[in-house]
């Protein structure tokens, strides 16, 4: 059936249309149900996760109406109906913010690591750092293999191939227990070495012949100050080119840190948002199965059939009401800093970025009230002008849901990776790869904030 929309401007908008919108979401919410039951409800397929967010789809809206348009209803049924509708959003809801936080913490993780970005819907492992080892030196402890040859196997006998897949280094030897880097030729740290190699004199001439591309090789590792030893394999080109022919850009200093860190703090965030997650199902499924949210769905499929108007509802006006809920919006916009937020780059998010308190940013709570109160007023306007595409400012109304939905999400993946951070006996690279990922968070709420701004100051469509 067609959507029924209904002219604000033709007159006054009568409880009818509140009704006919109560009694549509009420049967979007029972085909949801019957989907999810009919998908498996303890399966984690595709359908039966749409039939969940439909089924929240329609409580939202429900809920909204209740509370919008509650002078126009029975008292005593919609403020029993409200509560128990916002329970089932809410619990709906938890599954879906754990997957989302997880596969956005990651994201960020690859791209403050430098890898590639990745689609939305794939979950990849933690990075991991890739070093390659040179194949020709010219000390005596690290004989020189011509280039063009396979990779030697390292000492420990583990094939190069199996080496990478369980995220360590084929050729690299066990690190050294305290933290000291590995010289470039090869020689473990506790080999003691020449004076040649340690100090960067070219060494003295061995008996023998030896290959014209070994000899360059080693003039090019003798150069090499001390310091940066460590990224000294990095910079051989890959393939059978010549160690002479090319070099790769070295990474900068601090990279490599934050690198391994984020192998970690992305196992460590996967390991506690997975949980989550799971617990998440596990209420939810329990939700579903109890006798309060079957005493719901009784109370929704008497709703698709009749809506309780209370006496007052015949000959009233909901356009009142709904100007009510943007009144109530344009309040809690104008105590928002938004001529701080207007500016770009202003690092008002990171402020209490170290408090030790472990509520939530005390800053982010009326950027959350402003989302619910335009979440309200976009449903009243649904009320109003029906399901479809509204006039006026409704693409306004939508960027900046969009905007406010992207700060929550910051907000709440800040969070967890502060929580995280406070995980008692983690590696120093783990916890400053999370503080980084918690100050790239902030300013995601930050930019959030900026495209709020932007959005809610542009003219409406139908203004002069």
């Amino acid at each position: 059936m067609a959507q029924q929309h209904h002219d604000p401007t033709a007159g006054p908008v009568p409880a009818d249309v509140l009704a006919r919108h109560l009694r549509d979401r009420a049967t979007e919410f029972l085909r949801a149900l019957r989907l999810h039951r009919e998908s498996g409800a303890g399966a984690a397929s595709e359908d039966s996760a749409e039939a969940a967010r439909a089924l929240r789809r329609a409580a939202r809206r429900i809920s909204a109406g209740l509370y919008t348009f509650q002078p126009v209803l029975d008292p005593a049924w919609s403020q029993a109906l409200g509560p128990e509708l916002a329970w089932v959003s809410g619990t709906l809801s938890l599954e879906d913010a754990c997957a989302s936080r997880l596969n956005q913490l990651l994201l960020a993780l690859h791209r403050l690591s430098g890898t590639p970005d990745t689609p939305p819907g794939v979950r990849l492992p933690p990075p991991r750092p890739t070093r390659r080892t040179p194949t020709s030196t010219a000390t005596p402890e690290a004989p020189s293999v011509p280039a063009g040859a396979p990779t030697p196997t390292p000492a420990d006998g583990t094939p190069p191939d199996v080496a990478r897949h369980l995220g360590t280094s084929a050729a690299r030897p066990a690190p050294h227990a305290s933290g000291t880097p590995a010289p470039a030729d090869g020689t473990p740290p506790d080999v003691p070495r020449t004076a040649s190699s340690a100090s960067g004199a070219p060494a003295p001439r061995a008996t023998g012949t030896q290959p014209a591309a070994a000899r360059r090789t080693g003039t090019v590792t003798a150069t090499v100050p001390a310091p940066d030893d460590r990224h000294a394999a990095d910079r051989r080109p890959e393939g059978n080119a010549r160690p002479g022919d090319a070099r790769t850009p070295r990474p900068s200093p601090g990279r490599g840190n934050l690198t391994v860190g984020a192998a970690k703090a992305g196992a460590l965030l996967d390991r506690q948002l997975t949980l989550a997650r799971t617990r998440a199902h596990s209420t939810a499924l329990q939700a579903l199965g109890s006798s309060r949210f079957h005493a719901l769905a009784d109370q929704v499929a008497v709703l698709a059939s009749e809506v309780p108007l209370a006496p007052a509802a015949d000959g009233a006006d909901l356009r009142p009401l709904a100007d009510a809920a943007r009144e109530r919006l344009a309040d809690a916009v104008a105590a928002l800093p938004l001529l701080t937020a207007g500016s770009p780059y202003n690092a008002e998010a990171l402020v209490h970025g170290l408090s030790p308190d472990l509520a939530p940013h005390p800053q982010d709570a009326p950027w959350h009230q402003v989302r619910l109160l335009l979440r309200l007023h976009r449903y009243a306007r649904e009320v109003l002008h029906g399901s479809g595409d509204s006039p006026g400012d409704g693409p306004r109304l939508l960027a900046a849901g969009e905007a406010l939905d992207r700060h929550r999400d910051a907000a709440e993946a800040a969070a967890a990776a502060a929580q995280a951070a406070r995980t008692p006996r983690i590696a120093p690279a783990t916890a400053y790869a999370l503080g980084v990922l918690h100050a790239d968070q902030r300013h995601e709420v930050e930019a959030a904030r900026y495209a709020f701004q932007r959005a809610w100051q542009k003219p409406a469509a139908d203004s002069p």
